[in-house]
């Protein structure tokens, strides 16, 4: 269980087995998402913005809101407007107010962010078994199992996104330090 010491050359021990755990996991979460934005990037997109396609293509055709997107994200993001904003540059998605409540704004996936995710489909659904082929399916079963486990104590951890106007804001409701 040493190899991470030696990965991030560290010399003192660990304080406890569960900050080498912790501090496992997020290297490993650290290693699979860069894994996933080399793909993306290919396509000139972050896989932030690609989970974000993803996740309007299966609200189709009404679309969400801000706070719905964001409580639909993989990992949480502290400037959705600003995500939209870029994407809606790329013309990925299209947007439109609430007809009775101007304050709301719908995103829906525009014609050519459905073109983009056709064209990208094929790989990036080859990524998990890129990463995780080598791992044999009682292995993956067990670490899905640890992993769901492992967020039991986390509580709520993906924090509200608050959405008004033109502004959406993740609360940052964590302190963390080791």
């Amino acid at each position: 269980m040493a190899a991470l010491k030696h990965e991030i050359a560290q010399e003192s021990p660990f304080s406890s087995v569960e900050e080498e755990t912790l501090l496992n996991l997020m290297r490993t979460t650290d290693c699979l998402h860069r894994a996933l934005q080399r793909k993306t990037r290919d396509w000139g997109i972050t896989s932030t913005q690609y989970n974000v396609l993803r996740i309007l293509r299966g609200a189709q055709p009404q679309g969400l809101t801000c706070s719905a997107i964001g409580d639909r994200m993989i990992t949480a993001e502290p400037d959705i407007t600003r995500l939209l904003a870029r994407m809606k540059a790329l013309k990925l998605i299209k947007q439109q107010r609430d007809k009775r409540d101007r304050r709301v704004v719908w995103t829906q996936i525009s014609s050519a962010g459905l073109d983009l995710l056709d064209k990208m489909d094929p790989e990036i659904m080859l990524v998990p078994k890129e990463l995780l082929g080598h791992m044999d399916g009682k292995d993956l079963t067990d670490l899905t199992r640890l992993l769901e486990l492992a967020r039991k104590n986390c509580g709520n951890t993906q924090a509200p996104v608050s959405c008004t106007g033109e502004t959406c804001e993740v609360a940052d409701t964590t302190s963390t330090s080791l």
